[in-house]
């Protein structure tokens, strides 16, 4: 199980989007899928935690999330994204 709720979504050109918030429950890796709300299954492209690429977040940390299918306009503040 893993369960994050969005504080920011923005979108970086040439990369896709990003998901900014705190993990509050489980763990989530890089080629993880998840869910917005939900949605269809979306692949977690990248990890990120104050400019240093992770492989994995856990409980507790807040991160960015890129995911290059998702469009800016699927997510925004205050969805929950699951696995």
């Amino acid at each position: 199980m893993f369960r994050l709720t969005v504080d920011d979504v923005f979108f970086i050109r040439g990369r896709g989007t990003v998901i900014t918030g705190t993990v509050e429950f489980g763990t989530i890796r890089v080629g993880d899928t998840v869910q917005v709300n939900t949605g269809p299954p979306i692949r977690v492209d990248g990890i990120e935690a104050f400019r240093k690429r992770l492989d994995e977040a856990q409980e507790g940390q807040t991160v960015g999330m890129l995911m290059k299918s998702l469009s800016r306009d699927d997510v925004k503040k205050g969805d929950v994204i699951s696995a």
